[in-house]
């Protein structure tokens, strides 16, 4: 065909092309790992985010009560 050129490419290039890329998904893979273990720590961290101020709610409630009984006692 017409037109068409062929181009020569080392192979020594191809194959530092071949590394690179593999770093490349190397590196992808590390970020998507990354980006996993974060979304569980979101996670596991509002979990326990409720459980406090279930109990910081409790001990208000509580205290109040006691405060009432002190009131009560005086």
């Amino acid at each position: 065909m017409a037109g068409e050129e062929i181009v020569k490419v080392p192979a020594g290039l191809i194959l530092e092309l071949g590394r690179i890329g593999k770093w490349v998904q190397a590196i992808g893979l590390i970020v998507v790992l990354w980006i996993v273990v974060q979304v569980a720590n979101l996670y596991f961290n509002r979990k326990r985010r409720k459980l406090l101020e279930k109990v910081n709610e409790d001990v208000r409630r509580i205290e109040r009560k006691i405060d009432k009984l002190v009131k009560k006692i005086k």
